[in-house]
Parts: C-alpha cells; sequence; structure tokens
C-alpha cells in the first residue's frame, strides 16, 4: 500500500518568469544556480525558493547561456556563453564578473571537478605553497571608489580578485563544446589541455578525481541523415596518466599560472583606474588654446602671446578676452586642482598596485623559468624556458614603462604648479585684484622655469591638428592611458641622456638579454595588451603538449534519437557521468525508448587493479508504484523515465511518468538504490557488447531488472514535472516541469509532516 506520509519535504515552490534552461546545486551551501532563456544567471536560496541575486546579460558577459558549473568550494560559478563564446567566473557573494576568457567553439557541457589524491609531495606543497606571501609584499586593495571596482568590490573587503585563487589543491573545470571541442583548465583559470580526436558535440563529460580516465559522451549528426547518434566515448586512459603521473609537478604549474593570471587581472584593474582618475577636464587647456588659434586675427603665434605676457606683464587684448572670459580666474583654479588631484591619484596607483603587480608578476615568472630548466620534471609538460625568458622581458618592458609615466607626472605637476601660479597672479592683475604679497615673489629662476614650459608645450603643431583635432599638447599624461595603436603625441624626449648614448654605441650591451626594450613611442597600454600576449603564448605550449598525449581507449555506439520523437527540449542531458570513490567503477545512465516506454539503462564499467574492464549494462523498470489500474495483472511495467541523476555513488534520482492511457497521469519522483538494482553481482554482465552495432537496435538483449519502490518515492501532484537536479552531499533536489517555469524544492531525507504544510498554506492565503 502507498506510504502514509510522502516521502521528501517540500520546502518551496516558485512559479518563475522566464523559462529555465539550466539548474545546478552549489557543492557546499543550500544554494541553486539557475540560467533562463533570457540570458539571466540568477541564484535561489533553498528556503521557500528565495531569490539571492541575479546576473541579468550585458555587453561584456553575453546573452546565451550553455552550461552551468560550480566550483568544488562553492565559492565561484561558471556560466558559458554561445553567443559571445565567452566563460564567466562569478563570486558567489555578489553578481559580479571576476575573471573571463574566450573560447573558441560554443561550449555545450562542463564539469568543475577536485583531485582527491593525496601524497606527501603534494601535500608538502600544499603548506608550503604560501613562500610567496612571505617573500612579496602583500599586494594592495584595490579602491574602491572607482566605478569599475566599486561593482566587483564589496564594502568591507576589496582584495577580492584574489578569491580567483582558491584553495591550493587541484581542482579543474573541463569544457566540451561543439564538433569535439574539450578543454581543461586548472583552477577554472589556465589551460593545461587541449584534448582532441573526439567526434561529435559533447553532451556530458566527467573527469575521475585520480586525474586517470575522461569520460566523454557525444552527439554526432550525420548531415544525410535527420537522426543524431549518441556515443558514449570513454579515453579511460586519457593519458591522463600523463597528468596523473606528474600531479604535483602539474598542480605546482597550474598554480604558478593562476597566480600570473590573478596579477594580469589585477593590473589590468589598476590600469583601469588609473584611466578614471584621469579626467576630461584636464584636456580643457589643449581645447581652450585650439579654439584661440582658430578665432585670433593676429599673426602672433600663441607662445609668443604668452611670452610677452610673461615678460612684459601685459596681454594682447585677444589673449585677455581668452584669460579673462574663457578661462576664468575661478576656471584656472579649478583646473589647477582638478591636476594636481588627477595626477597625485594616478601616481599612488602606479606606485602601489603597477610597479608592486608586476613586481609580483615577475616573482612568479622567474620561479617558472626555474622550473622550466628542471628538465625531467617539466619538460615532458611542455614548459618551455625561453617562452618565459620573452615573458619576463615583456615585464620588465611594462615595468620601465611604468616608471616613465611617473616621471612624465612628476615634471607635469612641477611645470603646471608653476605655469598656474604664475598666470594666476597675471590674470588677477589684468582684473586689477589685489595680489597677496607671498603669491607676488617670483625669482629668475622660477621665470625660467615658466619660459622653459612656454617653449616645450605650447608650440602649435599642425601636423597634431590633422591626428588627433588639436593644436597643442600641453597635457601629457594621459597619452599613456590611450588605448590605441598609435603612437605617443609627446614622447619623452631623450636627446642628451648620457645612458641612452651610451647604449646606442655600446655594440655588445644592444643586444643583452639582461636589458629590458624600451618602446619610448608607446603608450602604457599597448605595452601592457603586448605584454599580456607573449604571455598568453608561454601559459599555451603545456595545454598542447599534454593534449597530444591524450589516447582513446573505447567507443561505445549507444543509441539514436530522432528529431520527431521528443520535441520538448532536451535540458538535462542524460547520460551523466559517475565515478565511484572506493573501487574504480564508472557508470553512465542514458533512457532509450522501447513500444514508448522510455526505459532507463545503466552502464557499468569495472576497471580491478590489473587495469583490466569489464563492461557491463543492465535496463530498469519499476514496478507499480501507484497501485491504481483496477486491473491486477494488466502490465505493470508501466513508467517512461524522463529524468535521472547520480545523488550518491548508491542512489540514483529519477523523475518518472506513468504510461498507461488515462487521466491525470502522475508525476512521480523516486530514489532508485542501486543495491535494489544490482541484487546478483554478474547480471549486468551477460550481455555481449560489439561496438559495430547500437545499443538501441539489440535492446531485446539488455538485461532487465525490475525495482519495486518500498517508500522512496512521491508523487508530484499538479505538476508535469519533467527534470530533476539533485544534490546528495546537502540531500536536496529541485524539480522542473516540462514547460520549465514550474520548480519545487524538497529535501530528501526527511518524511513530509502534512500538519506543517497545511499551517504554511494558511499563511500564505
Amino acid at each position: 500500500s502507498p506510504a502514509a506520509m510522502p516521502a521528501f519535504r517540500q520546502v518551496g515552490e516558485k512559479q518563475l518568469p522566464q523559462e529555465v534552461v539550466f539548474m545546478c546545486w552549489s557543492p557546499k551551501r543550500d544554494l541553486i544556480a539557475l540560467a533562463n532563456r533570457a540570458g539571466e544567471v540568477l541564484l535561489h536560496r533553498l528556503a521557500n525558493f528565495q531569490r539571492v541575486w541575479s546576473l541579468p546579460p550585458n555587453e561584456n558577459t553575453g546573452k546565451e547561456v550553455t552550461a552551468l558549473a560550480w566550483r568544488p568550494d562553492g565559492k565561484i560559478l561558471a556560466f558559458g556563453l554561445a553567443d559571445t563564446k565567452r566563460i564567466i567566473l562569478c563570486d558567489v557573494e555578489k553578481p559580479e564578473s571576476l575573471h573571463a576568457f574566450s573560447v573558441d567553439l560554443t561550449i555545450t557541457y562542463m564539469h568543475w571537478m577536485e583531485v582527491t589524491e593525496e601524497s606527501s609531495v603534494l601535500t608538502s606543497f600544499y603548506n608550503a605553497e604560501d613562500e610567496s606571501n612571505l617573500l612579496l609584499p602583500k599586494l594592495p586593495a584595490l579602491p574602491k571608489n572607482y566605478s569599475t571596482t566599486a561593482k566587483i568590490f564589496s564594502e568591507e573587503k576589496s582584495d577580492e580578485i584574489m578569491k580567483l585563487l582558491g584553495d591550493v589543491r587541484l581542482n579543474a573545470l573541463v569544457l566540451g563544446g561543439s564538433s569535439g571541442f574539450i578543454e581543461i583548465y586548472a583552477y577554472g583559470m589556465f589551460k593545461i589541455a587541449t584534448v582532441n580526436g573526439v567526434a561529435g558535440s559533447c553532451r556530458g563529460l566527467c573527469l575521475s578525481s585520480d586525474l586517470k580516465s575522461l569520460s566523454v559522451i557525444t552527439e554526432i549528426r550525420d548531415s544525410s541523415d535527420s537522426e543524431a547518434e549518441i556515443t558514449y566515448f570513454q579515453a579511460s586512459k586519457l593519458d591522463t596518466s600523463l597528468l596523473s603521473s606528474y600531479l604535483p609537478e602539474v598542480t605546482r604549474m597550474a598554480r604558478k599560472f593562476t597566480h600570473i593570471s590573478t596579477l594580469l587581472q589585477y593590473i589590468k584593474l589598476s590600469l583601469t583606474c588609473m584611466c578614471e582618475a584621469w579626467e576630461e577636464i584636464l584636456m580643457q587647456m589643449d581645447s581652450r588654446l585650439t579654439k584661440f588659434v582658430q578665432e585670433k586675427n593676429t599673426t602672433t603665434s600663441v607662445q609668443d602671446e604668452f611670452m610677452q605676457l610673461l615678460l612684459w606683464g601685459k596681454a594682447s587684448l585677444e589673449l585677455q578676452a581668452l584669460l579673462m572670459n574663457q578661462l576664468t580666474v575661478k576656471g584656472l583654479k579649478k583646473l589647477g586642482q582638478s591636476i594636481e588631484s588627477s595626477y597625485s591619484s594616478i601616481q599612488k596607483l602606479v606606485i602601489s598596485h603597477l610597479q608592486s603587480g608586476s613586481e609580483a608578476l615577475l616573482y612568479h615568472l622567474s620561479e617558472l623559468k626555474g622550473m622550466a630548466l628542471w628538465k625531467q620534471k617539466y619538460e615532458s609538460l611542455g614548459l618551455d624556458a625561453s617562452g618565459i625568458e620573452e615573458a619576463i622581458t615583456a615585464v620588465g618592458s611594462f615595468i620601465l614603462k611604468a616608471n616613465e609615466l611617473l616621471q612624465v607626472i612628476d615634471s607635469s605637476m612641477k611645470n603646471f604648479k608653476a605655469f598656474f601660479r604664475w598666470l594666476y597672479v597675471a590674470m588677477l592683475r589684468m582684473s586689477e585684484d589685489h595680489v597677496l604679497p607671498e603669491l607676488n615673489k617670483m625669482t629668475q629662476k622660477d621665470i625660467t622655469f615658466v619660459a622653459d614650459f612656454l617653449t616645450e608645450h605650447f608650440n602649435e603643431a599642425p601636423e597634431l591638428y590633422n591626428r588627433k583635432g588639436k593644436y597643442f599638447n600641453v597635457e601629457r599624461v594621459g597619452q599613456y592611458l590611450k588605448d590605441e595603436d598609435d603612437d605617443l603625441v609627446s614622447p619623452p624626449n631623450t636627446e642628451g641622456n648620457q645612458w641612452f648614448n651610451f647604449l646606442k654605441n655600446s655594440t655588445h650591451l644592444k643586444e643583452s638579454p639582461l636589458l629590458f626594450p624600451y618602446y619610448p613611442e608607446k603608450s602604457l597600454h599597448f605595452v601592457k595588451r603586448q605584454m599580456e600576449g607573449i604571455i598568453d603564448q608561454c601559459l599555451q605550449k603545456p595545454a598542447d603538449v599534454i593534449g597530444r598525449s591524450v589516447h582513446q581507449a573505447v567507443c561505445l555506439p549507444l543509441y539514436k534519437i530522432s528529431q520527431s520523437e521528443d520535441s520538448t527540449p532536451q535540458l538535462f542531458k542524460l547520460p551523466f557521468l559517475w565515478n565511484d570513490k572506493t573501487s574504480n567503477i564508472h557508470y553512465v545512465l542514458f533512457t532509450i525508448l522501447e513500444n514508448s516506454i522510455s526505459k532507463i539503462h545503466i552502464l557499468r564499467r569495472h576497471t580491478d587493479t590489473s587495469r583490466s574492464v569489464s563492461n557491463g549494462i543492465l535496463a530498469v523498470e519499476f514496478g507499480n508504484i501507484l497501485n491504481n489500474s483496477i486491473n491486477e495483472s494488466s502490465d505493470s511495467r508501466c513508467y517512461s523515465c524522463l529524468d535521472a541523476h547520480f545523488y550518491d555513488d548508491e542512489t540514483v534520482t529519477v523523475v518518472l511518468k506513468e504510461n498507461v492511457e488515462q487521466e491525470g497521469k502522475e508525476r512521480v519522483l523516486a530514489q532508485l538504490p542501486l543495491s535494489s538494482v544490482y541484487t546478483d553481482e554478474d547480471q549486468d554482465r551477460k550481455f555481449i557488447w560489439d561496438s559495430t552495432e547500437r545499443l538501441d537496435e539489440r535492446s531485446g538483449e539488455i538485461p532487465t531488472c525490475t525495482v519495486v519502490l518500498e517508500n522512496q518515492w512521491r508523487v508530484l501532484e499538479n505538476m508535469k514535472a519533467q527534470y530533476v537536479s539533485v544534490n546528495g552531499i546537502r540531500k536536496v533536489s529541485c524539480v522542473l516541469s516540462s514547460n520549465l517555469r514550474h520548480v519545487r524544492v524538497f529535501e530528501m531525507d526527511v518524511e513530509d509532516d502534512g500538519e506543517v504544510e497545511e499551517e504554511e498554506e494558511e499563511e500564505t492565503t
């Protein structure tokens, strides 16, 4: 008879405004991430299915989410986008992208795993990993008062960029995409393998926690055929024996690369803050002077006009009009203050952030070079010392550029101060205001200083007008922060610089690898982009080398799906893969349609210590659960399986549908214990495999087991349930209806108490 109380306690139910296309439970907390048709990524809490935050689609991310995955520590959520072909890593605390990278093809599946392997070498590395913290000063937190960083960082702690590093234990984000695209990213940031040789579009994949095998399920479309074939590949020796036998080295290398990626992100954000600190008002001087040139009638140059004012204290009427009516005393004061505050902010950012970030980058790259030179350990992983040399040189050039910017800021601040002070007094005199005696003192040195400034900065440059639409470039800092390939408008003057002359005349030093190349004509942004390109290049090689070592061990064709058969969008793809932690058993779940009943099949691959592999397969039927058919002798095999997921090592959660043609077909959520399926150890070995034939062509030969569920099931009333997402660690599940808008959340290890529910219902009414 049916259980007196329904199993599993319902803790929330919601009708959602948009169709949900993906759901994924957090591994560590009672949070579920959803992605919907509108391209939003949402985070909901288990209790009452309350929304925590939502990340709407924007131009930096994209509109079409195709995969979701949590980092094993639950602190970062990754999602893939089809329209922009980007992968975004998002902080669980607030909806902001911490890191993003592009991939070549659309991602169709993601899996984020953690290495559970223990070894003394690894443990000692996990403990010693923070040596860089002892040697390097702590990176200053990025300032929060800029819009770029305010969006990312919460009020109390702004070193959230460091969250990207996460735990030292190696974890890997495995991406599967269309046309055989598979890549593995260590810590979700650094690509350690590009796998080739798998055909078809990825529908599911799983990397075992010992890194020894990668299993992939793909859908292969034959252009002539409207039906697609689903195939199970297992590269059981994905010669990730290369990854697993070099696990300590891979971890160490990946960790270094992750440090490097994080630092590049940090430098990028610092530079964005610098661009924000530089304000448009600083261009005022250039634009006012250009306008003055265009409107004046006299032939004297602007430089001469100002020189006359400096020497004789008299200004032409036109210059007077420019200064008094357009620039104004008040305007001059404001401009002076803006320049001072803006320059000092940029200066602080260069000194505290850019320099410390790039020094840390140099440190990690030098360590990496040391690793690359240890050939017996790292050569087979594709670490290449000469590429890293180039990266170190590129970082050196960036540091030189940052120093040059500091010098430009320094001299600009001095020049502008003296110039504004002199001009302020001159303007006060023009307006016949009282000039304070301490402002009036001007030594011969000051006059020379201003005269030099006028000579150098106030030259009309017609060729500049053609390039930039202005005749003057008085403001010299902004050009360094422009993100463009153009050369600098006013590169630093190196004439008479003894070091430059010495280098020019020295044949040996010119080509020396110890000297960082210097690009006097280029902006800071340009040098930064060049540095990022070279570092990316040198981090690319291991992925190709490790990827090439992958071999395919087995390929089993499973079944065909026709387009007409199932018009509902198949969102959560069976099959799903699972690795048993205790012994090396590997399960794959999938459904095959047989006499209009969708029957769940469990494929089990057993690998014993001698690495011999045996395959077994079983079809599972569900005995009559609801006992509501009048005629007991009628066919009891009346359930189709709609969705299934591994709940834990011993249990599969399934959504079933009655197949009897009657009104009000009920949908059922049930827990299927594997122990009730594998009652006789060898029953699933009876099937003789033949890799030339598909399973659905031989479905009659597959051994079948009928399971009668005792009490681990619950009827889902008033809901056309279709999909389920589970988390066995937190013992929760979320069921989604076939219209993709109706969700119900259950706690799976608690029986539902009827009274509580009634009370809750009263409250809501």
